[in-house]
């Protein structure tokens, strides 16, 4: 019973060492996707490629030092896509703040993880606490605009002259004002494409992505990636079995991956979907959609979904 136990526990462990090892190539794998997208304005690969790389993270137990930037970029996008936005919420945590606000906290995190910062870091920072107070003036939202330049001048390290800067335009209640059209949301979306294409060009040893490539290149060749020989030596067909699982591995997540993001047509809403939602805005309010997917079954959508539907369905005046 002890030699079970102890080969059970051998299992189990390299088990959890390759499923961690996975998880880790196809967050590296949707992250690298999730730039792509965002760079190329393609908002519903974006979407898909966001809400796995999200749900690794949230799945995950922790964060491996290797991998702070990668997670941090992946939550840095999903909240940047969403920046002109007020009501978009992917993390838990205070539902008042902005998808800009979250994104600060998110860089600011990022940036203490870092030895050394340079201008571009300091650039971001600066523009994303910017756009946060402006697109609250952009909606007309003057009563809470204040409350928002505290927050993302709450560190105490914070630029003192551009805190004063924007106190003084929110004064004025010039959403237009030259300052904020120079430091646009624009120029902040061009300074985080500036990143990612340094993010990118660094050096990863992700075989997912390597053996990805190299799928890529033989199938447009015309060439098999692998032919197994058949063997009479049972400990060679062992050995060979497991350098071909060692390969295929990453294929086999490469393939599900690929389907994954392969452009497919959305599921149509269905009318108990509808009553679904229209019953948990009710119970919850507009806005709190994790709520209500923690309350209600919707098949497998987001909370993304769930807010995008809302809004067709208010748009139509089914609601």
């Amino acid at each position: 019973m002890e030699e079970i136990g102890r080969v059970r526990s051998t299992t189990q462990k390299k088990a959890n060492h390759l499923e961690a090892v996975a998880t880790e190539w196809i967050l590296d794998f949707a992250c690298r996707c999730l730039c792509h997208h965002f760079c190329e304005g393609n908002r519903r690969a974006f979407e898909r490629s966001r809400d796995l790389a999200l749900a690794i993270i949230k799945g995950s137990q922790g964060v491996e030092p290797h991998l702070v930037k990668t997670v941090c970029l992946c939550q840095l996008l999903a909240c940047v896509a969403e920046g002109k936005s007020l009501d978009s919420h992917y993390f838990e945590g205070d539902q008042r703040t902005s998808p800009l606000e979250n994104a600060l906290l998110v860089w600011t995190s990022f940036l203490k993880s870092q030895s050394k910062q340079d201008k571009l870091h300091e650039d971001i920072k600066k523009l994303i606490q910017i756009q946060a107070v402006a697109v609250y003036m952009e909606k007309g939202c003057f009563n809470d605009v204040t409350d928002v330049l505290e927050r993302v001048f709450a560190d105490s390290l914070s630029n003192e002259a551009l805190q004063m800067k924007l106190t003084t335009i929110i004064k004025q209640k010039d959403p237009y004002h030259p300052f904020l059209q120079y430091f646009s949301f624009n120029l902040l979306t061009k300074k985080i494409k500036t990143f990612i294409g340094i993010f990118l060009n660094e050096e990863y040893n992700n075989l997912l992505m390597k053996e990805a490539t190299k799928k890529a290149e033989l199938k447009s060749l015309g060439k098999i990636p692998l032919h197994v020989q058949n063997h009479s030596n049972t400990a060679t067909n062992k050995e060979n079995h497991l350098e071909i699982t060692q390969r295929l591995v990453p294929l086999y997540i490469y393939l599900n991956i690929t389907i994954f993001f392969s452009p497919h047509p959305p599921k149509r809403w269905s009318w108990t979907e509808d009553q679904k939602l229209k019953n948990g805005v009710q119970k919850f309010g507009i806005g709190k959609w994790k709520k209500i997917l923690e309350n209600y079954d919707f098949n497998q959508r987001t909370n993304v979904m769930l807010k995008d539907r809302w809004r067709t369905m208010v748009k139509l005046g089914k609601v």
